[in-house]
């Protein structure tokens, strides 16, 4: 850990009445007996109920498969650690030096779990309506680009089909860096379309997963800049 939690509390807009539930949603068990275990398992349930719940009230007229479709779209380890990854949290990662040394700060499952941690945290020390609102605000963006036409495709199908409907380029894809040992390796990808000079980025535990990523930023940028609901 590089930076000191209530640092990155405030950064997140949270003040803790137990500031020592906020270390601990931080502390992987690499790190002590004491970590965020108990507390991933909290906010695992409390955030598949708060994005249910909002769906349900988005979409009233999709039926239960697509729901869960909308769901696991938002909700899941890639999403939450690209989420993390926009917040830096990985600064902020209590861990024990075997994860230091191998990057466990930049690893999907870690940052993902750490993220659950803090909403667990939040609904421990708060309450559900404070933790509701955190979580909401946390997914508004990614909420909003959520359509019934667009469900079932993934964001490198929704990306190209939306060059090819406006009669442009399709996007090209570079691998930035590899990192990592050949059983847990890391991607960094770059999304860019010549044309109108945008680019995106991206990362994951594989290629695919770090161009995908790149794609959904890049559909989130151009909905910025032109106006598009891709």
């Amino acid at each position: 850990m590089t930076e000191k939690p209530e640092e990155l509390a405030k950064k997140l807009g949270l003040r803790f009445n137990d500031p020592e539930l906020f270390k601990r949603a931080l502390t992987h068990r690499s790190a002590d007996s004491r970590n965020n275990e108990r507390l991933e398992f909290l906010g695992d349930s409390v955030l598949g109920f708060v994005v249910a719940e909002s769906l349900c009230e988005k979409f009233a007229e999709a039926d239960e498969g697509v729901l869960s479709r909308l769901r696991s779209i938002l909700v899941n380890q890639s999403a939450l650690a690209q989420l993390a990854r926009q917040l830096n949290l990985g600064d902020y990662l209590i861990l024990g030096s075997g994860e230091l040394k191998s990057g466990g700060y930049r690893r999907d499952s870690i940052l993902s779990d750490a993220m659950e941690a803090i909403m667990g945290a939040i609904l421990k020390d708060q309450g559900m309506d404070v933790a509701r609102n955190w979580i909401l605000d946390l997914f508004a963006e990614s909420m909003e680009r959520l359509s019934l036409e667009n469900w079932q495709k993934d964001p490198k199908t929704r990306l190209q089909e939306l060059m090819q409907g406006r009669g442009l380029e399709l996007p090209a894809y570079l691998l930035l860096s590899q990192d990592g040992q050949p059983h847990d390796q890391y991607f960094h990808v770059e999304c860019s379309i010549q044309l109108m000079s945008l680019t995106a980025q991206g990362e994951g535990t594989s290629r695919k997963k770090a161009e995908q990523q790149a794609a959904e930023n890049m559909l989130a940028k151009l909905s910025e800049e032109i106006g598009t609901k891709p």
